[in-house]
C-alpha cells in the first residue's frame, strides 16, 4: 500500500500549522483516512486533534538526526496510518527527509509557507536554507501581504530558483492572489540561431532542463568551457557553465555532451563558442536519454567577464 505525504516546510511562524490544520478542515479532505502528523520544530500553534474528523495522531521529531527509515516506518505502523502531513523544520535539510522516505512512502505535493514580512531577511542571511526548500516545492504561499508588499521583488526572487514553481499570495485581509506575472525569456527561442548572452547561460540551462522539447531541432549559440573525459567517446566532451544556484558554496558544472568536427584540438579547460543543434539522444552520462549538442561550428574564445553563470 503506497502512502501519500503531504510535505509542508517553511520557517519557524511560516504558517505551516495554520495551513495544515485548514487542510485538515477542508470538506474536500476530509475522509475516513487515518493521518499521522510529523511536527519538526515547535511553534506558538498547536494541533487540536479533537477538532479534525477522523482519527489523527501528531508525533513530534526534536532532532534532525532522529529521521530515520526505520523511524518513519514504525510511527506509521503505531497508528496503522493512511496518510501522513509533515511540518518541517525550515533549518533542516530537506535531503535528511527524502533520504529516509520508507519505499512505499511518495511525497504526492511539496509546499513552502513563507511569511512576506520576514522573507528578505531569511533570504539574505539563510540562502542556502531558502533554496533548498523552494528548489523542491509545488507550490509557495507568501501569507500576511498587504497592500504595500512588493510581489514584484517576492516573484523575482521566487523565479530565480524555479521558473515552474506555482506562487500565491495570501493577504492580511483574507483575499488569496494567485501569481500572474509573465516572465519573458531573455533570449528568442524561435530565432534561427538562439543566442544565450554570457549572462544568460543558467537562465537557459534551466529552462531547457525543464522543458527540454521546445529546443529540440533548435540551434543554439553560447560560450561555455570543454570538460573532457576517457570515459566519453571520440569526438565528444561536456560544455558548458560553473553555475551558482544560490551561493558560492553551492557551485557546480552545469553542462551537455557536444559532439562532432571541430577544425583544432578540443582540450580539457578550452573557453569555446558553440554553435550547435540541440538533439535527445541515449548517452551514459546522463544514464538514458538526455540533451545532446550536434556541433555546427565552433572556435576558441576568451572567458567571459564572469567564468561562474548564476539565476541574478
Amino acid at each position: 500500500m503506497e502512502i501519500p505525504v503531504y510535505l509542508f516546510t517553511g520557517f519557524l511562524e511560516s504558517g505551516k500549522t495554520k495551513m495544515i490544520t485548514e487542510t485538515m478542515a477542508d470538506k474536500r479532505f476530509q475522509n475516513k483516512e487515518r493521518t499521522l502528523i510529523l511536527v519538526c520544530e515547535e511553534g506558538i500553534e498547536e494541533y487540536d486533534t479533537a477538532k479534525f474528523s477522523g482519527k489523527v495522531f501528531v508525533e513530534n521529531f526534536e532532532n534532525e538526526e532522529d529521521i530515520s527509515t526505520e523511524k518513519l516506518s514504525a510511527l506509521l505502523k503505531k497508528h496503522n496510518a493512511d496518510r501522513v502531513m509533515v511540518e518541517y523544520n525550515g533549518m533542516w535539510n530537506i535531503g535528511t527527509f527524502y533520504d529516509a522516505l520508507p519505499e512505499n512512502w511518495f511525497v504526492y505535493q511539496e509546499v513552502m509557507c513563507v511569511d512576506s514580512g520576514t522573507f528578505e531577511v531569511y533570504n539574505a542571511n539563510m540562502r542556502t536554507l531558502m533554496y533548498d526548500k523552494l528548489s523542491g516545492c509545488s507550490v509557495v504561499f507568501f501569507n500576511r501581504c498587504s497592500d504595500s508588499t512588493d510581489v514584484m521583488k517576492l516573484h523575482k526572487e521566487v523565479r530565480a530558483v524555479s521558473r515552474t514553481v506555482g506562487i500565491v499570495y495570501e493577504y492580511t485581509d483574507g483575499r488569496i492572489q494567485q501569481d500572474n506575472i509573465e516572465d519573458p525569456l531573455p533570449f528568442d527561442i524561435n530565432a534561427p540561431v538562439i543566442e544565450i548572452a554570457d549572462r544568460d547561460y543558467a537562465i537557459w540551462y534551466r529552462d531547457m532542463s525543464e522543458d527540454m522539447k521546445k529546443y529540440i531541432g533548435k540551434t543554439v549559440r553560447f560560450k561555455g568551457i570543454a570538460a573532457r573525459d576517457s570515459s566519453l567517446g571520440g569526438g565528444e566532451f561536456a560544455f558548458g557553465r560553473m553555475v551558482m544556484t544560490c551561493c558560492e558554496a553551492d557551485t557546480s558544472f552545469h553542462g551537455l555532451i557536444a559532439k562532432g568536427k571541430t577544425d583544432f584540438e578540443v582540450k580539457n579547460g578550452d573557453w569555446l563558442l558553440i554553435e550547435a543543434v540541440l538533439k535527445k539522444e541515449k548517452h551514459k552520462m546522463y544514464g538514458g536519454y538526455g540533451p545532446v549538442l550536434q556541433i555546427v561550428k565552433a572556435e576558441r574564445t576568451e572567458a567571459p567577464e564572469n567564468p561562474v553563470a548564476s539565476f541574478v
